[in-house]
């Protein structure tokens, strides 16, 4: 086993897991990608901290609902003029710091873990992922 976690599948670092909440108003409900048990070469887990380090310094997630009044004028409830920023199933680059974050724990067949879910406002989100979200590496 390697320690990348480019090796995960999009369906380990997004697993389908149920956020028991929705976003109100113009928030963007967005999934981080999960951490993955990391093994080094040679057979060594890497302690718990360093994991939790990697989680919480996650900045791509992918977009799980989207409010009502995101993406557009609040005083008008017109469109923005640059349209939806992201659409549910993007994948977007997060603020490391911010949003409102919380966990569930899942176990969906041989995978178990914690699924990371945050809010952010729509104007919050930083940019989009054009490319494989598993190749942006977390900053540690």
């Amino acid at each position: 086993m390697s320690n990348d976690i480019a090796e995960q599948t999009l369906a380990e670092a997004f697993p389908l897991v149920d956020p028991l909440m929705r976003p109100y108003g113009a928030r963007v409900l967005v999934q981080l990608r999960a951490v993955k048990d990391k093994v080094t070469a040679s057979g060594i887990m890497l302690v718990e901290e360093t994991k939790e380090t990697e989680k919480w310094n996650t900045m791509i997630g992918k977009v799980i609902a989207v409010g009502p009044l995101a993406f557009m004028k609040r005083d008008t409830m017109e469109p923005w003029p640059e349209g939806a920023w992201a659409r549910v199933g993007d994948y977007v680059r997060v603020p490391k710091w911010g949003g409102d974050r919380w966990e569930i724990d899942f176990e969906q067949g041989e995978q178990k873990g914690k699924a990371l879910f945050t809010f952010f406002n729509d104007h919050e989100l930083i940019g989009a992922c054009t490319g494989d979200p598993l190749a942006i590496k977390a900053f540690v």
